[in-house]
């Protein structure tokens, strides 16, 4: 297994105080699915990072290879939704984990 470091980019700094309410919906259907990854066991933790620069989103995967971690960050919610958001993904070559 391979394990990947995704990172959600807000369409802006200052989202995370002043998302409109279809915002707020993309926000809700994308936890909803960050939750069933976790569940799925592909999702190791995922959740918002309080940059003092501006909110982002963090998670970390463990998928096959790159193309499923493609798929995974391509049928969020937030991506789909048009709204500005955008992904950066990382391979982790090492993982060390609690057991």
């Amino acid at each position: 297994m391979t394990y990947f470091f995704c990172r959600l980019n807000a369409p802006r700094p200052t989202f995370s105080q002043d998302m409109t309410p279809a915002e707020f919906a993309v926000m809700q259907a994308h936890v909803a699915y960050w939750s069933e990854l976790t569940a799925k066991r592909i999702a190791i933790a995922f959740g918002p990072v309080a940059d003092p620069k501006g909110a982002w989103g963090l998670g970390v995967v463990e998928v096959e290879n790159e193309d499923e971690v493609r798929g995974v960050v391509d049928n969020d919610p937030a991506m789909k939704g048009g709204a500005g958001f955008s992904f950066d993904v990382y391979p982790m070559p090492r993982v060390i984990s609690r057991s």
